[in-house]
């Protein structure tokens, strides 16, 4: 994987920095990108990658990120990571900002990523065999649940796009890659999505016999971008054991239930 280069978004925490670390450590050249200069400095001086300072729902930062991308090298894989929850009201309740949010975050910067990467991922495929695009999303786009309106829809929104993006470039040596994770022990998802109140988001992981943490997803994002070439990982669906399905989750121990 000598000289191919991808480019991770929100690569300033979380599953993104994770994404950083795992690329670099299997010899992926990686530009991270995220809007906060001084952790991206922190995680160049770690890995050695290189950043951009971008928030991606500003058309303009975006258009000046994709310009200094063709001007300093190929790319050959996007891993649109970039996005967030914010809120659990009720529908009826909810703040129209924070769906406003959540939709410029999750769908509208990823449809600008996808306008303004496509001819340098083209290039780089027709240099080289082929590229790729990573985006995740989430099982909040699969599964509604009570509270998370806003974050379904807008999710379920990003999860269309890519599927439609798979479609659209039929034909052609770009694989189109879904990673859609369940319980995610971040250190900001949940913090953020609870306005700040640290004792609200660490009680939603209470209990759980290790939830996934960013390093997993990492991992799978890394297997996906390197697998052979002709093989297409359409979706992936992740959880920890303990979370059997979206709304489905064990709280204590795992332990096998053995016959008397």
């Amino acid at each position: 994987m000598v000289n191919r280069r991808a480019v991770v978004t929100g690569a300033s925490s979380g599953i993104g920095a994770a994404t950083v670390r795992a690329l670099r450590s299997r010899g992926w050249d990686v530009v991270g990108v995220a809007r906060r200069e001084e952790r991206l400095a922190a995680l160049v001086a770690e890995t050695g990658a290189s950043a951009v300072v971008c928030d991606l729902t500003d058309p303009e930062a975006v258009a000046a990120l994709i310009a200094e991308l063709e001007a300093t090298g190929p790319v050959h894989a996007l891993v649109q990571v970039a996005g967030g929850a914010r809120g659990t009201d009720s529908i009826e309740n909810s703040s129209v900002e924070d769906w406003q949010w959540m939709f410029d975050a999750n769908v509208l910067a990823t449809q600008r990523l996808v306008a303004g990467l496509l001819p340098l991922l083209r290039r780089a495929a027709d240099e080289d065999g082929h590229a790729d695009a990573v985006f995740v999303t989430s099982t909040a786009a699969q599964v509604a649940y009570a509270g998370g309106g806003g974050y379904n829809a807008a999710k379920a929104a990003e999860g269309m796009l890519v599927r439609v993006l798979r479609q659209e470039l039929n034909g052609e040596p770009i694989r189109v890659v879904e990673v859609a994770p369940g319980m995610v022990h971040t250190e900001e998802f949940t913090l953020n999505r609870l306005g700040g109140d640290a004792v609200a988001a660490e009680s939603v992981y209470a209990g759980v016999e290790a939830p996934l943490v960013a390093e997993d997803v990492a991992d799978v994002i890394a297997y996906a971008l390197q697998a052979p070439g002709h093989v297409n990982l359409d979706l992936i669906t992740m959880r920890p054991v303990a979370q059997s399905a979206h709304h489905l989750l064990a709280r204590g121990p795992l332990r096998v239930r053995l016959d008397d």
